[in-house]
């Protein structure tokens, strides 16, 4: 299929130097070879993931680390250490490449003023584009005063933050004998969406109206559910203030990529219930197969208006992407 569309692919993983023993509790289902593979491609900046964008028509990768990263280390002080080296090696590589690849930061989140002094430097001194966190650190939610500090750098920074899956802190009882329903089948989408839940009810959006969180995986299935979470939230508020309705939350302050569900009928849902402007092509490489990703979105019962903003235009706007570089060639 021709690659028409610039694309720009927001959830693009790479592997920074010491980041693998964080790592196997997420590939421990794999198969050796599988295993194999995937290493050499999280490792690879140059052969295999240039031809690999050139083929898919991707003009920019944003890089950032494959999960679950630091909110896995359980020491604070080499969490913070070991993001900060994430970060560094990151921005280097970008240097090295600064046509073709943009990142977001990694960051610790074990302390919130830590976190927020690392995303300011990250952002104004190596010209990352935002963060993106793997979801809680260690049973810690980012709902909580005090993370304000944090939430409040970042407002005032005017970047996203990328919401990425993790583990459960505690494997329900429901996953306990079902490994497989644990992580990417269900498990992940699950707790990422539940977190971005806990910011929303928790006032996050109000104290911080600026704020933008990027959901992957067509927002982790948020989207389908919108009208019920007014309906019920009118009902079962406990108590709870918002200043408004949760579905109005989304596309204002929580926008989502394609990334990992290459499926047309989701795609045409997220549309209809956050807009042209909230939804942004991704891959989710080396996991998912850019080709397919690509596939899909040229192949999608869209206008190519629609197209042009879900693949570059609104990606560019959110993290501020130069649209003026020269278009990668498409093969």
């Amino acid at each position: 299929m021709t690659r028409r569309t610039r694309k720009i692919a927001l959830e693009e993983h790479f592997m920074p130097r010491g980041f693998q023993n964080y790592s196997k509790t997420f590939t421990k289902l794999m198969g050796d070879s599988a295993q194999t593979e995937l290493a050499s491609r999280l490792e690879d900046f140059d052969r295999l993931r240039i031809a690999d964008m050139d083929n898919a028509g991707i003009d920019v990768c944003v890089l950032s680390p494959t999960a679950p990263g630091v909110q896995a280390e359980p020491d604070a002080k080499l969490a913070a250490e070991r993001a900060r080296e994430a970060n560094n090696f990151l921005a280097d590589q970008i240097s090295r490449n600064p046509a073709r690849f943009a990142g977001f930061a990694s960051l610790a989140m074990h302390e919130p003023q830590i976190a927020a002094r690392e995303l300011q430097r990250s952002v104004s001194r190596l010209g990352l584009k935002g963060a993106l966190v793997n979801g809680h650190t260690l049973g810690a939610y980012y709902d909580q005063p005090v993370y304000d500090v944090f939430w409040e750098t970042l407002q005032g920074l005017d970047v996203p933050l990328y919401l990425h899956p993790i583990d459960h802190w505690q494997v329900p009882v429901a996953y306990a004998d079902r490994p497989e329903l644990a992580g990417a089948v269900w498990g992940w989408g699950v707790e990422t969406a539940s977190h971005a839940l806990r910011l929303l009810f928790s006032g996050v959006f109000d104290r911080f109206p600026k704020l933008k969180i990027i959901l992957g995986h067509m927002g982790e299935g948020l989207p389908m559910l919108l009208w019920r979470f007014d309906s019920r939230f009118a009902v079962y508020s406990q108590g709870v203030k918002l200043e408004r309705r949760p579905s109005e939350y989304f596309g204002r302050n929580i926008v989502i990529t394609t990334s990992g569900v290459c499926s047309h009928a989701a795609l045409s849902c997220s549309l209809a219930e956050l807009g042209d402007d909230a939804v942004m092509f991704s891959v989710d490489y080396p996991y998912e197969s850019s080709a397919v990703a690509a596939d899909f979105i040229e192949s999608a019962p869209i206008g190519d208006d629609v197209r042009q903003r879900v693949c570059f235009d609104n990606a560019a706007r959110l993290l501020k992407i130069d649209t003026t570089q020269k278009q990668a060639k498409i093969a």
